[in-house]
């Protein structure tokens, strides 16, 4: 099967590729669903090796805390993906980093169209709100 998406670059990525057409074919074709992931599931989906199960139950427990948005960066890095230690974002996470990051995200919005301060995508806030994610 030819056939590729987000969940199947996220698979390659952890260098389980093989199990794209079973989680395709089980109804897990968005990152949002694949957050649902357990060991029953692995088990229809046909994982059956310990440390394969291990590395898929681990990055969808990253993928819960970090959110989806966070492998479309990931996988610009697939060794962030493969990394044996799950709290790699915190400890690498410099202001120098995080700065960047923001950058890199404001510039990809821009192009994108997108102005998180406007409808759709803001709540008008209290003007004693302080959150510099909300403000204009």
């Amino acid at each position: 099967m030819a056939v590729s998406n987000i969940v199947c670059e996220w698979l390659r990525a952890l260098g389980l590729g093989q199990y794209a057409e079973s989680f395709l074919d089980n109804g897990y074709d968005d990152l949002e669903i694949c957050k649902q992931v357990g060991d029953p599931d692995l088990d229809a989906i046909g994982v059956q090796n310990p440390q394969h199960r291990s590395k898929l139950l681990k990055s969808v427990r990253l993928l819960r805390e970090k959110g989806a948005a966070s492998v479309y960066f990931q996988l610009n890095d697939p060794k962030s993906l493969l990394s044996d230690n799950s709290d790699s974002l915190e400890r690498d996470s410099s202001p120098l980093m995080l700065s960047e990051l923001e950058a890199l995200l404001q510039e990809q919005l821009k192009a994108d169209g997108v102005c998180l301060t406007a409808h759709p995508y803001s709540t008008p806030v209290s003007p004693n709100f302080n959150n510099r994610f909300y403000s204009d």
